[in-house]
């Protein structure tokens, strides 16, 4: 029987002793053993700290971003492969799907957001530069670095691949390598996961490790600059949390764990309207998708008490169409449990549920099965239940597995306070098309979630789901959920970065930070810096033109050519009575027009566009007669590594005759790399 690899160090691991074996989900034939006995973990996470850190910390934001893409591109030519090893963790297609789409689609997320949202550098400047003296010789920034440790992942058994991924893509990305520990019902499928990555030979060595079967010491060896991501019980979590190793050292943890999400059905969404249609579809879709074992699904359904027995009835009726069985068999559309202990895991609190209420669908017991054995294979019926919302098992016991409870409720207040009963959820939904009640309850319940869906015809159509986190949105939640926090984006990736306030001088922080700051040293010689490639531009590279004069015939024909005719710049008596003017002033578009005419170097060069504005702010008014003055400064240079060109940012201060700023903003281009 085969045993469990682990890739630490820089080498795949056997195993020194025979191991626990593993079972096929579905079957419940012993498919390998796993075992970690020889694992140097204080070697491996050294491994990670001094060889895959430093690799990592030498590629910029993109070029992190650039291997992501090109290792979801890889992996998504082997989806077949992961899909065939899914099935035996008891997953549909669909589950399957869900698991290993999943999973490549955050890398490709995350490719994106490092080349689009962070800089082509090394470092990650945080905010803006906070002035710190009246004469603008000292300022601070903050900046975000790498943190100089390893993000150990410990995962779940329910998606192990979507688990590893979602952990591993910002931490990639931030510039940290990364341990999985994956949990072993499933390790086999993580196991092959890891297999692939390596075999690209896209990674850095050491930015990616796996240790198969017991942690053992690991969380001894954790240091100040290491992380922990878990994913499990709360029970674990608490245990994981309070290790001397993690507290001794304020080792940053985050931890996604038991969660009793809940969705609450609007009174207006009566039987026959399109809500009411919708609530129950999602309900048995949470309920039976990967059987009922995310993190995600629905657990407590909220109904309004009229609509109890239609939701119960309807719900029922779906269910009932829901065939189960080994996932190879055509039809089959809920498959197993991962093993026969998570089966009467679920079982075990199915009596605790059914103690505060009545089951209305399936059996804890009994399951039809198709093409397989109901017994060998950890197969469990979906069960549907309605309870007494006042009793305390609803809202503290949860059956992971294909099992959620039908509570009701009297009115919007009421299931604000059963959803908050929950203590904490990953995720909640609401499906209504009520705005007012769906104002109350998203606002009343908000504080105890860290997603929520609202659910109705107008979007249901582009809907991705209410058990389905995204790259680009946080998951996570409060209180019994774990109070941790992952993904959301660029987010996602500072939790892995290190922020620090940096204080000096204007020049320090352009030196520190790659990015001119006001004050800092300008540059500006014989040649216009649009006639500069990106090979030759420097920050601080600057340009000087005006004065130029505005005119009141100016200021009428740009009126008269656009159709601005606001009062401020055509009525003398108006303008005259506006506290803020006194007299009719320039259209604020008319100074950023004359800037840009005076800056602007008209013949074909290295600069191909100018793409947008931001930031801009009109500071002093300008009045017939003012004069302009511009001074563009090269601010931030971003080379893009798949083109031939580049982003560079201007810092723009337009000035009036009097020094005075009267407009700021950066100008945003496309400049060439190199002509």
């Amino acid at each position: 029987m085969p045993v469990l690899r682990s890739y630490v160090s820089g080498r795949w691991h056997t195993p020194t002793t025979e191991g626990a074996p593993l079972h096929d989900a579905v079957t419940g034939e012993e498919i390998a053993r796993i075992s970690s006995d020889g694992v140097d973990m204080g070697a491996a996470l050294r491994h990670g700290r001094e060889v895959g850190g430093p690799a990592l910390r030498e590629l910029t934001f993109h070029q992190r971003g650039a291997l992501l893409k090109a290792l979801a591109s890889h992996l998504r030519e082997h989806r077949d492969e992961l899909y065939e090893l899914s099935a035996r963790t008891g997953a549909t297609r669909t589950d399957s799907m869900v698991d290993v789409d999943g999973g490549i689609g955050v890398l490709f997320t995350y490719s994106s957001k490092a080349r689009r949202e962070l800089p082509n550098d090394r470092v990650l400047v945080d905010g803006a530069v906070e002035p710190l003296g009246r004469g603008g010789t000292f300022a601070g920034v903050h900046i975000a670095t790498p943190l100089r440790g390893v993000a150990v992942q410990i995962n779940a058994f329910n998606f192990p691949v979507w688990g590893p991924l979602e952990k591993f893509a910002p931490a990639f990305v931030a510039g940290v390598p990364t341990l999985i520990k994956p949990a072993s019902p499933t390790a086999y499928l993580t196991e092959r996961l890891v297999e692939l990555v390596l075999g690209s030979g896209l990674l850095p060595e050491g930015s990616l490790q796996l240790v198969c079967g017991s942690a053992g010491d690991l969380l001894d060896h954790l240091t100040e600059q290491d992380l922990v991501g878990f994913t499990g019980s709360a029970a674990t979590a608490a245990r994981l949390r309070t290790h001397p190793a993690v507290v001794r050292s304020s080792v940053r943890f985050t931890a996604e764990a038991d969660s009793l999400n809940c969705s609450v059905l609007g009174p207006d969404a009566e039987p026959g309207t399109p809500e009411f249609d919708l609530f129950v579809k999602q309900l048995v879709s949470e309920m039976t998708v990967k059987a009922g074992q995310k993190c995600t699904a629905i657990r407590r359904a909220l109904v309004p008490e009229p609509l109890l027995d239609a939701v119960a009835e309807a719900a029922s009726a779906r269910l009932g169409r829901v065939v189960v069985g080994n996932p190879a068999s055509s039809g089959v559309r809920m498959g197993a449990l991962a093993n026969l202990e998570q089966r009467e895991e679920v079982r075990r609190a199915l009596k605790s549920l059914v103690s505060a209420g009545r089951i209305v669908h399936g059996s804890p017991d009994r399951v039809d099965v198709v093409d397989a054995d109901p017994e060998r294979g950890a197969f469990l019926s979906p069960v549907l239940l309605t309870a007494d919302p006042d009793r305390a098992q609803p809202h503290e016991v949860e059956a992971f597995g294909p099992v959620s409870t039908l509570l009701p409720y009297r009115d919007a207040a009421h299931a604000v306070e059963l959803a908050a009963r929950g203590a904490g959820s990953l995720v909640g939904s609401v499906v209504s098309h009520d705005a007012d009640f769906v104002r109350e309850v998203v606002l009343g319940v908000a504080p105890w979630h860290g997603r929520l869906l609202v659910l109705d015809r107008d979007d249901a159509g582009e809907s991705t789901g209410h058990g389905s986190p995204l790259p680009t949105l946080v998951h996570g939640g409060p209180g019994r959920a774990g109070g941790g926090e992952e993904l959301g984006g660029v987010r996602g990736v500072l939790h892995h970065l290190q922020r620090t306030a940096v204080q000096g001088s204007p020049d320090v922080l352009t030196a520190v930070t790659g990015r001119w700051t006001t004050g800092a040293k300008r540059t500006a010689g014989d040649e216009h810096p649009f006639r500069k490639s990106l090979a030759r531009l420097a920050i601080g590279d600057s340009i000087t033109a005006g004065p130029r004069a505005v005119s009141q015939a100016d200021v009428e024909h740009f009126a008269e050519f656009t159709g601005d005719t606001f009062y401020a710049h055509t009525d003398d008596a108006a303008a005259a009575a506006n506290p803020f003017f006194g007299a009719r002033v320039a259209h604020g578009y008319l100074v950023v027009s004359l800037a840009a005419g005076l800056f602007v170097s008209p013949e074909p060069g290295p600069v191909l566009a100018n793409y947008g504005l931001e930031n801009l702010r009109f500071l002093t008014p300008v009045f017939f007669g003012d004069e302009l003055t511009v001074t563009l400064t090269a601010k931030q240079i971003t080379p893009r590594e798949d083109q031939e060109y580049g982003e560079v940012r201007w810092d723009a201060d337009v000035v009036n005759q009097k020094g005075e700023s009267v407009a700021k903003y950066d100008v945003l281009t496309l400049v060439a790399k190199e002509g």
